[in-house]
């Protein structure tokens, strides 16, 4: 199907003329997401196989921001971008509101209807999916489902934001008088983190808040039940942080008995280092410092290891000796949340160790992955483009970038990085455009996926709610209304909606993951629920990395065990770090990158040759 010319606008930020933004990609039949992106009516922009050979091209400063001007157009009166994308009737977002709304009640009346209290739905064929006891090696599988009801657990802080006191209410009844975490079943320390010990904490937040800012979700005689879950659970992944010489924790644990004698010595950098602000949480609220202390220990262990020339860290580990088992470093799987989660922990803790963290990791990913021209809407050269590098020279490793690295836009925004965010953003949502989904693996230089699943994912529809914030430019209701209607369209099914097998032909493969409620529903309910209690309680908010939303509470600023968290331990300091360099010169650092975090089998195509797309827009 030809599409006429459809231009994909975006506000870019102008400081010397009056703080104008403005980026449009025109994605025509001739769209090119390779070495020529077509842009339409404004410009050309290359993302060409000379990326790979050039050198990164630095951060930048962060420029002042004119940040009210934002939301505004300075395109001309016949601009066919600001026709289509200056405004969003209230209506409209109303609209797409409800249907967000329904999308999630649709998968989770089906879930409980058809699949509670096991773990996750299969929406196809309307049944219930638990751990696979059959094949324990299956870890797609066994590192997130812990028999354990999982998807009610996750979903439990949308039903409080979306306003449904009364299934909320009961949902944590339901956890309460079922769920027990005395199971004999081996799960990932990192997903269980997120998904279960997060959401419990966030649901007992929200229960306890004398605010109520959700409408009320007090619970007669709660008697801090999921408060005291939440401890069972992490004394129960406790076991993967002994026993190692480093202080990362084991990957797997079993949750009735401890650490499995053939576990892995190898974890992704994400996995071990994104679990401090679940346990920094648990451990200001019980007044423990015992959980706190083991993930930040984890996290220093890790910083520690660091490339000492290009200071980045690569993305799989041994645990026991601390050799880079894995040196590719990037913003997608197995490291996207270890950065993630150095910002927020600031954020929610206040630990001045920790914004120092990743403000330097920032710099280094700014002056390594970021290839292309310094700023986004000028100068001469590429757009910019996060790339996959070797760990220890920066060098090119390949030409492929994940969907997992959608989130990074976001937290640009946190930052403040706003520019640069916009810019990220525009590009992953190109690549929306032309499948109706994010690919699993995108190759920008063979304009092709080189994985061809999508999960459900959440991070594309994160990054456009919180740039929305940011900007109130309604160009990204027109996105989210974009992905929305792509999701009821390809993947809603009998009893759900269904992860896409392969985002060309749209086939479909029997799962609903469970971020799919926690995160990909609530974020594109909250970019159209302008009057939501997130926006206009007078509290603040920040979401976990699977999208379980936090107060920013005095009571997690205060912390009662200063003494045993010293500022910088003598591992830290510069003269005694280990040097990663020497560690790897050792070791076999060329394999592949652990690809354990993607949730279905990966199957790459590489296309060679591609001629126009075809049916794209």
């Amino acid at each position: 199907m030809q599409w006429r010319s459809l231009v994909l606008g975006l506000l870019l930020l102008r400081l010397a003329r009056h703080c104008l933004l403005w980026l449009g990609f025109g994605l025509g039949p001739s769209l090119s997401l390779g070495p020529s992106l077509s842009l339409g009516f404004y410009q050309r922009l290359t993302f060409g196989e000379a990326w790979g050979e050039q050198p990164g091209l630095g951060a930048g400063a962060s420029k002042g921001v004119c940040r009210e001007s934002y939301g505004r157009y300075f395109l001309g009166a016949g601009d066919e971008y600001g026709r289509r994308y200056s405004a969003f009737p209230e209506a409209l977002r109303a609209q797409m509101r409800e249907m967000a709304r329904g999308m999630f009640v649709f998968g989770y009346d089906n879930y409980m209807r058809h699949a509670f209290p096991e773990d996750e739905l299969n929406p196809i064929d309307c049944e219930g999916r638990g751990p696979d006891t059959g094949n324990p090696s299956n870890l797609n599988i066994n590192d997130v489902l812990g028999n354990y009801s999982l998807t009610l657990i996750d979903a439990l802080d949308t039903l409080a934001v979306m306003g449904n006191s009364s299934e909320f209410q009961r949902a944590v009844k339901l956890v309460i008088d079922t769920v027990s975490f005395d199971k004999d079943s081996t799960v990932q320390v990192f997903e269980a983190t997120i998904r279960i010990l997060g959401s419990l904490l966030s649901a007992h937040i929200i229960i306890t808040d004398s605010k109520q800012p959700f409408g009320d979700m007090a619970i007669k005689d709660y008697d801090n039940e999921l408060l005291h879950m939440a401890r069972d659970l992490a004394v129960r992944l406790l076991p993967a942080f002994e026993n190692t010489r480093t202080g990362m924790p084991y990957p797997r644990v079993n949750l009735k008995r401890g650490v499995p004698p053939d576990s892995n010595n190898e974890t992704c950098t994400a996995g071990a280092g994104s679990l401090l602000v679940e346990f920094g949480i648990l451990s200001r609220l019980l007044g423990d410092s015992t959980f706190e202390w083991v993930a930040r220990r984890a996290v220093r262990a890790l910083w520690s290891l660091r490339s000492n020339d290009t200071g980045l860290l690569g993305n799989v580990v041994n645990i026991q000796t601390g050799y880079w088992v894995g040196k590719q470093s990037g913003l997608g799987a197995g490291l996207d949340s270890f950065y993630e989660y150095l910002l927020k922990s600031y954020i929610l803790f206040g630990e001045r160790e920790d914004l120092d963290m990743f403000n330097e990791a920032y710099r280094s990913i700014q002056s390594y992955l970021r290839r292309g021209r310094e700023a986004c809407n000028e100068g001469e050269g590429d757009p910019p483009l996060y790339v996959n590098v070797n760990m220890f020279n920066g060098q090119l490793l390949n030409t492929w970038v994940d969907s997992l690295q959608a989130f990074f836009p976001g937290l640009q925004v946190l930052k403040g990085d706003v520019e640069d965010a916009i810019c990220l953003h525009a590009f992953y949502y190109a690549i929306w455009k032309r499948y109706g989904a994010l690919p699993e693996r995108y190759n920008w230089q063979l304009q092709a996926p080189d994985v061809l699943f999508y999960p459900l994912r959440p991070e594309l529809v994160e990054s456009t709610y919180l740039l929305y914030q940011a900007t109130k430019n309604p160009f990204y209701l027109h996105v989210g209304m974009d992905i929305l209607q792509s999701l009821e369209k390809y993947t809603k099914v009998k009893c759900g909606y269904a992860t896409l097998h392969h985002v060309i032909d749209k086939s479909k493969e029997d799962r609903m993951e469970s971020f799919f409620l926690s995160e990909t529903c609530k974020y594109l309910f909250l970019l159209f629920d302008e009057e939501n209690p997130v926006h206009k309680s007078g509290n603040k908010f920040l979401f976990t990395t699977e999208g379980h939303i936090m107060p920013l509470d005095k009571r997690l600023r205060d912390s009662l065990w200063e003494d045993i968290f010293p500022r910088v331990t003598d591992e830290e300091k510069p003269e005694n770090r280990l040097r990663s360099a020497d560690i790897n010169s050792s070791c076999n650092c060329n394999r592949v990158p652990d690809e354990r975090r993607y949730s279905l089998p990966l199957k790459s195509i590489y296309m060679r040759q591609i001629d126009q797309m075809v049916g794209l827009i």
